[in-house]
C-alpha cells in the first residue's frame, strides 16, 4: 500500500462534511434539548468516562421523565445509526490517506503492526454501536440488563480512547507528511 493512495482528497473531505453534518444534528437536534429538559447531559458525551451509579441515575432520570426518554430513543434511532459508520469511514480513509501499511512515520515496521493499526478505526464504530445498543437495552421499557448497564461505561471509554488515538496518529501522519521531503 502506497502511501497517500488513490483516494480523492475530495472524498475525505465529503466525509468529513457529513460526520459535522450530522454531529450538529445530533447536538443541536438531541443533546442540547435533553440537557434543557433534564439539567444533565446524554451519558455519551462524557469524554472523562462515568460509573454504574451515572447509569442507574440516567435510568431513573428517564423513568421520571417521558420527553427525555423519548429525545434519547430518537437520537439511537436516527443520527446515531449512522454517524459511528461515517465516522469510522473517515478514519479509515484519513490512515489510508496518509500512512502507507509497511512504515509508519519515516520507520520500517512489520507488516502485521502496520495493518493492525488500520483496525483502529473499526475498534471505534464497534465501540460506539455497542455503546448505543448497551444505552437501549439499560435505558429501554423493560426491566434494566444488569449486562447493558455494568457494559456501558466501559463501552462510552473505549470508544473514546481509540477515537482519541485514531486523532493522535492522523494528527502525527498529516504533520510527517507536511514535514516530510517532496518527492519529484
Amino acid at each position: 500500500m502506497k502511501a497517500g493512495s488513490g483516494i480523492p482528497l475530495w472524498i475525505v473531505a465529503l466525509l468529513a462534511a457529513l460526520c459535522l453534518a450530522v454531529l450538529a444534528w445530533t447536538t443541536f437536534g438531541f443533546v442540547v434539548p435533553f440537557k434543557h429538559e433534564t439539567g444533565q447531559a446524554v451519558l455519551d458525551t462524557y469524554f472523562a468516562g462515568y460509573d454504574e451509579s451515572a447509569v442507574f441515575h440516567m435510568q431513573k432520570l428517564l423513568d421520571e421523565n417521558e420527553t427525555a426518554t423519548r429525545l434519547l430513543r430518537a437520537m439511537y434511532f436516527g443520527p446515531e445509526l449512522i454517524f459511528p459508520a461515517l465516522l469510522t469511514a473517515l478514519l479509515f480513509l484519513a490512515f489510508l490517506k496518509l500512512g502507507p501499511a509497511g512504515a509508519w512515520f519515516g520507520r520500517s515496521v512489520h507488516l502485521l503492526v502496520g495493518r493492525a493499526i488500520y483496525l483502529l478505526p473499526f475498534i471505534y464504530g464497534i465501540a460506539d454501536y455497542g455503546e448505543n445498543i448497551s444505552s437501549l437495552i439499560a435505558f429501554g421499557n423493560g426491566a434494566p440488563s444488569t449486562l447493558a448497564t455494568q457494559l456501558l461505561p466501559w463501552m462510552t471509554r473505549l470508544k473514546f480512547a481509540s477515537l482519541a488515538i485514531c486523532f493522535i496518529l492522523i494528527v502525527r501522519l498529516a504533520i510527517g507528511r507536511w514535514l516530510a521531503p517532496r518527492e519529484d
